[in-house]
């Protein structure tokens, strides 16, 4: 009993001292963190400013119309006229929750329908050659149809963004549903593991990547949609603004506006990167 309580000398006991150096590393890796985020910060901010003069010197040579190419400065004020006019965020509020709904219903029906096509057979005999018939649909061709089927209110828009986002998660996550390497699948069965146990010990954790992917650019799309989804049978949005803009040749708000929906999705991937980085991380451990 005491013998295994003895420290040998120049060892602290593990037991007691472990979290001494492990705190230690810790604060030594806080600087690296640190500065690989200012970095990033850095090289976006550079990005832009390069942008905004490159603009702003073909602006300058007057080769185009100031009227269809504005300069930076004229873009920024027709931003504050929306935004004095009581007009921007009425609009954001509108985009960002179709655009939300949308990626949530498609997303959902996405990787419900990945799973019933890469983990079951009835699901690859029937449902699989039905979506890679509609996967090649261009979504802007079904708002007629949507406009038909639920006329010009929310619903049409709602189902016109869902289909969008629908394809890229479904094709992703399938892909990473059947992707379970045979082996890993193989060993399970060997273990005694049922298919409820395969599933969410090793098809999951191997798919969530791809899932993740798939949400990714479902949510780019969403923001894209969003633009044509608006465009009929609403007064408010980032996409109803954007055609009236066009209507009336108002490219400075035109210009804006565009600028907004690649803020407001460049925003959405970094919250879906922020709260599936621990989803990501638990998939590795459990791997």
């Amino acid at each position: 009993m005491t013998s295994s309580l003895h420290i040998r000398a120049g060892h602290a006991d593990p037991a007691t001292t472990n979290f001494a150096p492990d705190r230690a590393r810790g604060w030594r890796k806080l600087p690296g963190l640190l500065g690989r985020r200012w970095r990033v910060a850095g090289g976006t901010i550079a990005g832009i400013v390069l942008a905004a003069l490159l603009w702003s010197v073909v602006a300058a040579t007057g080769v185009f119309p100031r009227q269809l190419f504005p300069a930076v400065p004229q873009i920024l004020r027709a931003g504050r006229g929306l935004y004095t006019d009581g007009l921007l965020l009425p609009d954001l509020g509108a985009s960002l929750g179709r655009a939300m709904l949308g990626l949530v219903v498609g997303g959902i029906v996405g990787i419900g329908a990945a799973i019933l096509t890469a983990n079951t057979g009835a699901g690859r005999r029937l449902l699989q050659p039905v979506l890679r018939l509609l996967a090649p649909v261009p979504t802007i061709g079904l708002v007629p149809l949507a406009i038909l089927w639920f006329g010009l209110g929310e619903n049409s828009k709602i189902l016109v963004i869902a289909l969008g986002v629908f394809v890229p998660v479904w094709m992703n996550s399938h892909s990473g549903f059947s992707g379970t390497p045979p082996d890993y699948l193989q060993a399970a069965r060997c273990l005694g593991a049922g298919r409820r146990q395969t599933l969410t010990r090793i098809v999951i954790p191997e798919a969530i990547p791809d899932v993740v992917a798939g949400v990714r650019v479902g949510a780019a799309m969403a923001f894209v949609l969003i633009v044509v989804a608006e465009m009929t049978g609403t007064t408010a949005g980032i996409g109803y603004r954007i055609y009236q803009a066009q209507l009336y040749s108002q490219a400075d708000r035109l210009i804006f506006c565009l600028i907004v929906l690649g803020i407001l999705g460049a925003l959405c991937d970094l919250v879906i990167v922020a709260i599936t980085a621990p989803v990501l991380r638990w998939a590795k451990e459990v791997r």
